[in-house]
């Protein structure tokens, strides 16, 4: 029987960031994941680029039932930590809207740059290794492993979630915690397209590949960003933004004109412009094929100058207050991230350690933890395996 210091189960962002920190402190680690290939979340992210941060990360820009819980570890390592991490490596990279960081060139290089400082603190990597069962508690666990038995003072679960099982996601690491009597809070998919019902997806499916800038807003939460109809409903950032707030049953109401009031533009055109179509003077402020699409679902035709105030109002309405009602969403399949996780009531803030299990760890999204869409779930995967890193 192998023994470790620091049991690492999971070669993603957060478990390849603790493993790192352990090591430098003279630990002895190994992490183990059922993967052929450690980081793959990393790998696929940001297009193949790896939008790895964001400059802007705040505590609101995360969900949890204790919104406060992820102050701590997000001040004791920052998106300039992080930063000044990639730079070190000599990874090229560059800024895009809102914040946004992602390598020029590809996601690999976070990846080999995050083994090479694995072999450099003398990390172990045990890959295409499955755990088959967890016992132990105060003074150590044993870890069956294909067959074999490993021992360690320290376990860390960064199993991540159940987004995109096609990638090995399950629910191990939620056992895990209940095998040991922590809570897991309800679990579902976010940062996902959203879906509608057939006789909706019918009327709409004329502006499937739409993409145009909305504003996304259900109850207090609202976001400015891309939306794309699609043949199931819609997506792009504003929608997966959205769905994290958005529960089955709700309209999300969508600007489609952010900035624009749409009344006033038609009324105005009907003035200086009164022989122009109603589709036409739409098409100025929305895609021409959604234009289209509403001035037909109004049944209108002729020039603008035959609307009255009541039926351009109808038609403004349809582009700044669309309020529409998703049946639900494309689920963990194409999920980015799991809304929901460990219960952190039963984990210390500062060093990610169960308070009522001595030695037993949760970090990155098997916490519930999750941010909006933007590299700052990467954030949380860093700054959560780095506090880790501390203290195991």
């Amino acid at each position: 029987m192998e023994t470790f210091d620091v049991v690492v189960i999971g070669a993603g962002a957060a478990g390849m960031m603790c493993a790192i920190e352990a090591g430098k402190r003279g630990r002895r680690v190994l992490v183990i994941d059922h993967a052929r290939a450690p980081g793959e979340k990393i790998r696929i992210s940001g297009g193949g680029r790896c939008n790895f941060t964001n400059r802007n990360v705040r505590p609101e820009n995360f969900l949890s039932q204790n919104p406060r819980f992820a102050i701590s570890a997000l001040r004791r390592y920052r998106p300039a930590d992080f930063t000044a991490w990639v730079e070190r490596h000599g990874i090229a990279y560059h800024e895009k809207t809102l914040g946004q960081l992602f390598c020029d060139g590809s996601a690999k290089e976070i990846i080999d740059a995050l083994l090479t400082d694995m072999r450099m603190a003398g990390v172990s990597l045990w890959l295409s290794t499955t755990v088959t069962d967890i016992t132990g508690g105060e003074g150590g666990y044993r870890l069956g492993v294909n067959g074999a038995e490993v021992a360690c003072r320290s376990l860390v679960i960064a199993t991540g979630g159940k987004s995109i099982p096609k990638m090995g996601a399950t629910g191990f690491g939620y056992d895990v915690a209940r095998q040991f009597g922590l809570a897991v809070t309800e679990t579902r998919p976010a940062l996902v397209p959203l879906t509608f019902e057939v006789g909706l997806l019918e009327r709409v499916k004329g502006l499937t590949g739409i993409a145009l800038e909305a504003l996304a807003r259900v109850g207090k939460a609202k976001f400015a960003e891309a939306m794309l109809f699609t043949h199931r409903g819609l997506s792009g950032p504003a929608i997966l933004q959205i769905s994290s707030y958005w529960r089955e049953g709700e309209e999300i109401e969508l600007n489609m004109a952010p900035g624009v009031d749409a009344f006033v533009a038609l009324r105005t055109a009907r003035t200086d412009q009164p022989r122009q179509s109603p589709q036409t003077v739409l098409a100025t402020l929305v895609p021409r094929r959604l234009a289209q699409h509403l001035v037909e679902a109004e049944g209108l035709k002729g020039n603008i100058a035959d609307c009255s105030d009541k039926v351009l109002r109808r038609l403004a309405d349809a582009v700044n207050h669309w309020r529409v009602k998703p049946v639900g969403s494309e689920g963990y399949r194409t999920a980015e991230v799991t809304l929901g996780g460990v219960d952190t009531e039963g984990l210390d803030s500062q060093t990610l350690e169960a308070r009522a299990v001595p030695g037993l760890f949760f970090i990155g999204e098997v916490v519930d933890v999750t941010g909006w869409l933007g590299g700052y779930n990467f954030q949380w995967a860093w700054a959560s395996g780095w506090s880790a890193g501390q203290s195991v």
